[in-house]
Protein backbone atom coordinates (compact mmCIF):
# COMPACT_ATOMS: atom_id res chain seq x y z
CA UNK A 1 0.00 0.00 0.00
CA UNK A 2 1.18 3.22 -0.79
CA UNK A 3 2.06 6.33 2.30
CA UNK A 4 1.35 9.69 2.45
CA UNK A 5 3.00 11.71 4.45
CA UNK A 6 1.44 15.02 5.89
CA UNK A 7 1.28 17.43 8.62
CA UNK A 8 -0.71 18.39 10.82
CA UNK A 9 -0.85 22.25 12.39
CA UNK A 10 -2.65 23.54 15.68
CA UNK A 11 -1.50 26.89 17.75
CA UNK A 12 -2.28 29.05 20.25
CA UNK A 13 -1.15 32.63 21.49
CA UNK A 14 1.71 30.81 23.28
CA UNK A 15 2.11 27.93 21.63
CA UNK A 16 2.40 26.00 18.00
CA UNK A 17 2.54 22.68 17.46
CA UNK A 18 3.27 20.70 14.15
CA UNK A 19 3.08 16.94 13.79
CA UNK A 20 4.26 15.45 10.30
CA UNK A 21 2.67 11.54 9.92
CA UNK A 22 2.93 8.90 7.37
CA UNK A 23 -0.72 7.63 6.61
CA UNK A 24 -1.57 5.37 4.35
CA UNK A 25 -2.87 6.59 0.38
CA UNK A 26 -6.95 7.40 0.83
CA UNK A 27 -6.22 8.79 4.49
CA UNK A 28 -8.78 11.58 5.55
CA UNK A 29 -8.63 14.94 7.16
CA UNK A 30 -10.42 13.29 10.12
CA UNK A 31 -8.26 10.68 10.20
CA UNK A 32 -4.37 12.84 10.43
CA UNK A 33 -6.03 14.93 13.13
CA UNK A 34 -6.87 11.90 15.26
CA UNK A 35 -3.63 10.30 14.43
CA UNK A 36 -1.57 13.31 15.26
CA UNK A 37 -2.76 13.58 19.01
CA UNK A 38 -2.89 17.12 18.79
CA UNK A 39 -6.88 16.69 20.21
CA UNK A 40 -5.13 14.92 23.37
CA UNK A 41 -2.10 17.71 23.89
CA UNK A 42 -4.69 20.71 23.56
CA UNK A 43 -7.90 19.55 24.96
CA UNK A 44 -10.01 22.50 24.18
CA UNK A 45 -9.60 20.96 20.38
CA UNK A 46 -13.93 20.33 19.33
CA UNK A 47 -14.00 19.49 16.14
CA UNK A 48 -17.69 20.39 16.64
CA UNK A 49 -16.31 23.82 16.62
CA UNK A 50 -12.81 24.40 15.42
CA UNK A 51 -13.16 23.97 11.38
CA UNK A 52 -10.33 22.31 9.68
CA UNK A 53 -8.48 23.24 6.24
CA UNK A 54 -5.71 22.03 4.16
CA UNK A 55 -3.35 24.53 2.44
CA UNK A 56 -5.23 27.75 4.06
CA UNK A 57 -8.50 26.69 2.48
CA UNK A 58 -11.11 24.81 4.71
CA UNK A 59 -11.42 21.11 4.07
CA UNK A 60 -14.47 18.80 5.32
CA UNK A 61 -13.27 16.17 7.75
CA UNK A 62 -13.72 13.23 5.15
CA UNK A 63 -11.50 14.96 2.51
CA UNK A 64 -8.81 12.80 1.40
CA UNK A 65 -5.61 13.90 1.74
CA UNK A 66 -3.02 14.06 -0.72
CA UNK A 67 1.08 13.27 -0.20
CA UNK A 68 2.40 16.81 1.49
CA UNK A 69 -0.69 17.95 2.31
CA UNK A 70 -0.93 20.25 5.34
CA UNK A 71 -3.91 19.89 7.53
CA UNK A 72 -4.54 22.61 9.70
CA UNK A 73 -6.80 23.22 12.49
CA UNK A 74 -8.48 26.61 13.14
CA UNK A 75 -9.13 28.01 16.26
CA UNK A 76 -12.87 29.90 16.91
CA UNK A 77 -13.00 33.49 16.10
CA UNK A 78 -13.25 35.88 19.07
CA UNK A 79 -14.74 38.40 16.81
CA UNK A 80 -16.50 38.72 13.83
CA UNK A 81 -13.84 40.84 11.53
CA UNK A 82 -16.24 42.47 9.33
CA UNK A 83 -17.90 43.55 12.46
CA UNK A 84 -14.60 44.84 13.70
CA UNK A 85 -14.03 46.28 10.80
CA UNK A 86 -17.33 48.06 10.44
CA UNK A 87 -16.84 49.70 13.80
CA UNK A 88 -13.43 50.81 13.01
CA UNK A 89 -15.14 52.63 9.77
CA UNK A 90 -17.80 54.08 12.15
CA UNK A 91 -15.13 55.24 14.71
CA UNK A 92 -13.34 57.25 11.80
CA UNK A 93 -16.11 59.10 10.72
CA UNK A 94 -16.71 59.98 14.45
CA UNK A 95 -13.79 61.34 14.87
CA UNK A 96 -13.71 63.32 11.70
CA UNK A 97 -16.81 65.01 11.70
CA UNK A 98 -16.08 67.36 14.94
CA UNK A 99 -12.95 68.18 13.91
CA UNK A 100 -11.61 70.82 11.63
CA UNK A 101 -8.02 71.15 11.66
CA UNK A 102 -5.75 71.29 14.72
CA UNK A 103 -4.00 74.92 13.63
CA UNK A 104 -7.80 76.13 15.42
CA UNK A 105 -9.12 78.33 12.41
Amino acid sequence: MTQIRVEVVYGTTAQQKAVTLTLPEGATVAQAVAQSGLMHEFPEIDLGRNKLGIWNKLAKAEAVLRDKDRVEIYRPLIADPKEIRRQRAAEGKVMKKGGGDASGE
